[in-house]
């Protein structure tokens, strides 16, 4: 793992951790700004000014999943989130981005990351994306080998992480998560889980308030 000594605990640097979980957007690859982009195509129909303030929301709020978002959403937009609704806007949504997130940027050097470190280390994504829509993408990026398991939404983040851990007898203390919201901090912070966060232009707030080692990229 080529990290800078100064970035990470001792324990990461020296190869000792046994579990890495992983978030997709921002972290394996760079399709934030596809997503907000969707969003605001999306919404656009409601006037800029509605549009606009779903993709900022967006923007501020990586780690939550399209199913927690969109009644927001539609509510701004003087709709009634029904669960039909949300449904169709859901799938109207994956239609947006699946292929623009397939073909968006790698985080630079996570592939050679996942593949150099896959014999010594095992790996788990957890997502907000759907479990249905991160399977085929992963598919599609011939990653999917590479994991042991991938958890996405409607699976909460914490509970997502809870669940691995007791499913594969995991300690925590050999464990770490990088991702790059804070719903990703609090998904390995309360399941005591070690977390290193992913610096994107999106949480240079998040970057100010979290005390944890921070990475700009995997190389």
């Amino acid at each position: 793992m080529k990290f800078n000594k100064t970035q990470l605990p001792d324990k990461i640097l020296f190869n000792e951790c046994e579990y890495i979980f992983l978030d997709f957007d921002g972290v394996i690859k760079d399709s934030i700004e596809v997503k907000s982009n969707a969003f605001f195509k999306l919404f656009e129909k409601f006037g800029h000014h509605i549009a606009s303030k779903v993709r900022n929301h967006h923007k501020n709020n990586g780690g939550l999943s399209r199913f927690e978002k969109l009644p927001i959403y539609l509510c701004w937009a003087g709709k009634e989130p029904t669960e039909k609704l949300i449904s169709e806007y859901c799938i109207k949504f994956s239609k947006l981005v699946k292929k623009d997130v397939i073909e968006s940027n790698w985080v630079p050097g996570v592939l050679d990351f996942i593949i150099e470190n896959n014999k010594k280390s095992s790996f788990f994504l957890v997502t907000a994306t759907p479990q249905d829509e991160i399977e085929e993408i992963m598919i599609e990026l011939n990653i999917m080998t590479y994991f042991v398991d991938v958890i996405g939404a409607p699976t909460k983040k914490i509970d997502a992480v809870k669940k691995i851990l007791k499913q594969y007898s995991i300690s925590p203390n050999n464990s770490i998560m990088i991702g790059d919201s804070d719903a990703d901090f609090y998904a390995a912070n309360d399941n005591c889980v070690s977390f290193i966060l992913r610096r994107t232009k999106y949480n240079k707030d998040l970057q100010k308030e979290l005390n944890c080692p921070k990475i700009y990229n995997f190389m």
